[in-house]
This record gives C-alpha cells, sequence and structure tokens, in this order.
C-alpha cells in the first residue's frame, strides 16, 4: 500500500502526516528527535493489513513547520490530539520510538480517552537532566552537514538499514544533503523535557502498554523492573541484537511484536 499526505494545523503550526489508509482501530506513529515520518515506512506497511495507520512528523522535523514558537512538551501532545481530531481517528494505538515514545507517555496519561492501548519504544520519563540538552548540542556538532552525498550519510549514520533511515531524514539541496531540521529548535525541545520530571505521568496511564527495548538500551535493567513495578498492566520485551533505533534494525520483529500485543489487547 502507498501512504496519502494530511496536513492538520494547530495554532499556527502545520503537521504533515503520512496516512496509510486500512481498516480497524488507528495506530499513530510518533518518531524520535530529529526523525521524520518516513522511518516507519516499513513497519506502517503491513500494519495497514489490519489497522488504519497515521504516521506523524513532529512538529520542528521532516515536512512539517521547522521554526514552532512552542517545542514544550505540551505542544508535543496537544500536537497529538490535534491530528487526532482533525483526522477523525478515535481510541487510537500510540507507538512512539525514543522522544516520540515519550510524547506517546504523556499524552496517553494525559488523554486518556483518546488512548486504547501505548507502545512505547526505547523511551523514558524519568528526569529532570540538565546535561541532557548539551549531550544533544553535541551529537548534531559531530554531524558533518551538509553531507557530501547520501550514501555519506548512510555511512555517517552507522550504515545498514540505521544509516539508510537517518539518511531518508535528509533532503537534497545544492547537491548536498541536509538535515530537515534546525539544530537549535530541537535542542530546545530537549532543553525543555530536561527542566523536568515526568515520572509521575508514567503511573497515570491506564490503557494496556507494551514497553519495547533494545539489547544495547540505554534503559537499565533496574530502571525498567521500577517502571513495571510503578504501573500495571505493562509488559516488556528486549529484541536481541539491537540498538536504540530498532524499529529502523529491525521492523519485521517489532511489528510481529506489535500485532502479537494488539491481538491480545483486542481478545
Amino acid at each position: 500500500m502507498t501512504w496519502t499526505e494530511r496536513v492538520v494545523e494547530r495554532e499556527g503550526v502545520r503537521l504533515v502526516c503520512r496516512d496509510w489508509g486500512g481498516d480497524g482501530a488507528t495506530v499513530v506513529l510518533l518518531h524520535g528527535l530529529a526523525g521524520h515520518a518516513g522511518e516507519w515506512d516499513a513497519l506502517a506497511g503491513p500494519l495497514s493489513s489490519a489497522y488504519r495507520v497515521v504516521a506523524v512528523d513532529q512538529r520542528g522535523q521532516g515536512a512539517s513547520d521547522r521554526f514552532p514558537s512552542d517545542v514544550s512538551r505540551d505542544a508535543f501532545v496537544e500536537d497529538v490530539v490535534a491530528v487526532a481530531d482533525q483526522l477523525g481517528l478515535e481510541r487510537v494505538v500510540l507507538v512512539g520510538q525514543s522522544m516520540g515514545g515519550h510524547t506517546a507517555i504523556l499524552t496517553a496519561a494525559r488523554h486518556p480517552e483518546l488512548v486504547r492501548a501505548l507502545v512505547v519504544i526505547e523511551a523514558d520519563v524519568g528526569g529532570p537532566d540538565p546535561e541532557w540538552p548539551t549531550h544533544i548540542r553535541r551529537w548534531f556538532d559531530s554531524w558533518p552537514a551538509p553531507f557530501a552525498s547520501r550514501d555519506a550519510a548512510v555511512q555517517f549514520f552507522g550504515g545498514g538499514a540505521i544509516g539508510m533511515g537517518w539518511a531518508d531524514g535528509l533532503e537534497e539541496r545544492g547537491g548536498q544533503w541536509w538535515p530537515r531540521f534546525d539544530q537549535d529548535v530541537m535542542v530546545q525541545s530537549v532543553a525543555d523535557a530536561a527542566r523536568h520530571s515526568f515520572a509521575h505521568e508514567w503511573e497515570r496511564v491506564t490503557c494496556p502498554t507494551l514497553l519495547m527495548l533494545a539489547q544495547s538500551s540505554f534503559i537499565s535493567p533496574a530502571r525498567v523492573d521500577e517502571l513495571m513495578r510503578r504501573r500495571v498492566p505493562t509488559m516488556s520485551v528486549s529484541v536481541r541484537e539491537t540498538r536504540h533505533d530498532l524499529h529502523l534494525e529491525q521492523p519485521d520483529i517489532v511489528y510481529g511484536l506489535i500485532a502479537h500485543f494488539l491481538a491480545d489487547v483486542s481478545a
């Protein structure tokens, strides 16, 4: 199947979505920091055989408006609500990776009437962490952007499926490949998240939840145990031989785990 572009506007910010169509419950996919909706393509296609699937380019990233004035956690959450409202989506399944997973947790906590199930991939809601924005800025500073070629970008980002997924988020201008986001906007969005603790939000989530982790996860086993103790119903699974971007690295496995989880939720 192919996707159709949908545009949602909220308070002057233009959000672009990939609507894969499909019948049944709606799955809304949220990418991580500096990501793009296209990184879900390998997962969205198979999911759309049983579900309505919508992937969102979140504010400041991808094809959405690059310089939104508000990059607070509240803004990202309310964007999800606006997407659901304007596209007529009810009782959605939220799937989010990394910062997208953070947004998905907050949305499920604050809008329980909207979210029927939650899939969190490599995300946590701890904090505050005042060093986080500095680490992110150093990461962006390490990028040799603009990249001389797409192949150069693929190699920089580690090659393979992960490298290609990140390279797909770039745009070609004048024979060079540029990020589709502004570094300062991304750092500002992280800074807002880093100033607060959102740990209490995890306990407010009431819907069935799947916590999906990479084998080389940044979330420690002790922290996973704590998350599992602090709220139910939650199940966790670790995907072998994967890193933080496991949805790019092993989309078939991620699809299988999500499909199995949602079948259990429906039952």
